[in-house]
């Protein structure tokens, strides 16, 4: 059990005792010497003795520091005279005792003490209160861990664009979420938990890190490709890309341009043809990067290297080099978005579609989805198809896409058919198909097939560009 001596006198002080009196530490127990505050002011608690002496008194301090060993001595007095009296008389009874003074006096007091007395200005006490009351002001952890902001609370505002994602989608490098509150209890989130408007999140890292992504969390337009990453990665096997390398580097080369503060670097694997590479390498400039790998083996290891190092948010694909060396796992796990080509360039997008999926689906991409369409000035289309004509149950769909759309003052189309949504999509020109990117891992070979059978049945599907957002389940 810890001793703590409390010399203590004025309003401030019997605040602090009622309060001492409510908290009811079992491990510690308090001696409280005063002239001021009575045995009568504190009632029910064992750990609280009472002395009523005058605390400028050497003859006094000395008796009490002799009965027991204190770990500290808080001075809460309201005459800067007596307190330097009575640090003066404890440094004299033990120099090393550990003394916390409350400085209640203006700035023209200059306390000059022993480093064995920690002086707290009720001032900056105050002032730091209330600053963390403002908008827009992370609230940390002054008293915890080192102090220096290293755990942090952080509120989620309506059109974060962190709200509506699965806490496993977010790349938490030098950052943790360990704990998220929502109506007042608390959630220990897994990967699939899902983060929503008001929630508050307890973060911990790095204090600059934490900085950066707090100013993250509450600034809501111009992210893409952000919370998944902050660069552009564009993937070029030229097994398959030979013919169409050129023009999708033009068309990453426009998305970079649409994005602020965005780096795009370039990683070609299977060169074969020797004036292709020169023309690629020819791009190269101070937010162009080439990088080529030569060797027929280990290019899976490249990639993950390259977007771990580089920050990749977004990796641009041919819809075939995709699914080779089961490379849709490896951006998955790594949580990244993708963008697929299609026959279609970016350039002649006129509008984004997105097929309807279950509410989680639905909720999980919709950030990201108004996100870019915002950037690209893309109207944004919900296509509710069904065969049997069931739109029961799509309304709170509906109307948290219309909510999210006056958040990032976008357009939103929702159409309703007794339709096939393949057969719909295939018809359909110029658009970008947006939709979740899922864990095929069980099944990977046979998700293989099925893309390669639909992409027989329906061609005209694989013209559409495709943006993949990783969604896990909630029963994952």
């Amino acid at each position: 059990m810890k001793n703590i001596l409390i010399l203590a006198e004025g309003k401030i002080a019997k605040h602090f005792i009622v309060w001492l009196s409510k908290k009811r530490v079992a491990n510690n127990h308090y001696h409280i010497a005063s002239n001021t505050i009575l045995d009568e002011d504190i009632k029910n608690n064992k750990n609280i003795a009472f002395s009523n002496i005058d605390a400028t008194s050497y003859s006094k301090l000395d008796h009490i520091l002799e009965e027991k060993n204190y770990s500290h001595v808080f001075i809460i007095m309201e005459s800067y005279d007596d307190v330097k009296h009575i640090i003066h008389n404890l440094n004299t009874i033990d120099d090393k005792l550990r003394i916390i003074l409350l400085n209640q006096w203006d700035d023209k007091k200059t306390l000059k003490f022993n480093h064995n007395v920690i002086i707290l200005d009720m001032y900056d006490l105050i002032s730091g209160h209330l600053y963390d009351k403002l908008p827009n002001v992370p609230l940390l952890a002054n008293n915890i861990g080192v102090g220096q902001g290293e755990i942090m609370e952080i509120h989620i505002p309506f059109g974060s664009s962190y709200a509506y994602r699965h806490v496993g989608s977010i790349v938490q490098q030098k950052w943790k979420i360990t704990a998220l509150y929502r109506d007042g209890k608390q959630i220990l989130p897994t990967s699939a938990t899902m983060i929503r408007p008001n929630d508050t999140l307890l973060v911990v890292g790095r204090p600059t890190v934490l900085n950066g992504i707090y100013k993250l969390i509450n600034k809501r337009k111009g992210l893409f490709p952000e919370p998944f990453g902050k660069n552009i990665y564009l993937l070029l096997d030229l097994r398959h890309d030979k013919k169409k390398a050129i023009d999708y580097i033009k068309e990453a080369i426009q998305l970079k341009q649409r994005l602020q503060n965005k780096e795009l670097f370039i990683r070609v694997v299977h060169p074969s043809n020797l004036k292709l590479t020169e023309e690629i390498k020819a791009f190269r400039n101070e937010n162009v990067h080439v990088n080529i790998y030569y060797g027929l083996d280990g290019t899976k290891d490249i990639i993950e290297y390259d977007i771990s190092q580089y920050d990749i948010g977004l990796v641009m694909c041919s819809q075939v080099s995709l699914y080779k060396e089961y490379r849709n796992l490896t951006f998955y796990y790594l949580r990244k978005l993708v963008y697929l080509f299609g026959n279609i360039p970016l350039i002649n997008i006129n509008s984004a579609v997105i097929l309807m999926q279950d509410e989680e689906k639905m909720e999980s991409i919709s950030s990201t989805a108004f996100d870019l369409c915002e950037i690209l000035k893309l109207p944004l289309k919900l296509c509710d198809f069904d065969p049997d004509g069931d739109f029961s149950g799509k309304k709170m769909i509906i109307d948290h896409y219309e909510t999210m759309a006056n958040l990032f003052n976008s357009t939103i189309i929702v159409e309703q058919k007794i339709a096939n949504p393949i057969r719909e999509l295939s018809k359909m020109r110029n658009i970008l198909h947006i939709t979740s990117f899922q864990d095929k891992a069980k099944h990977a070979f046979i998700w293989q097939l099925i893309v390669i059978k639909m992409s027989n049945l329906f061609p005209s599907i694989y013209r559409h560009p495709k943006l993949l957002i990783p969604f896990e389940s909630s029963d994952a």
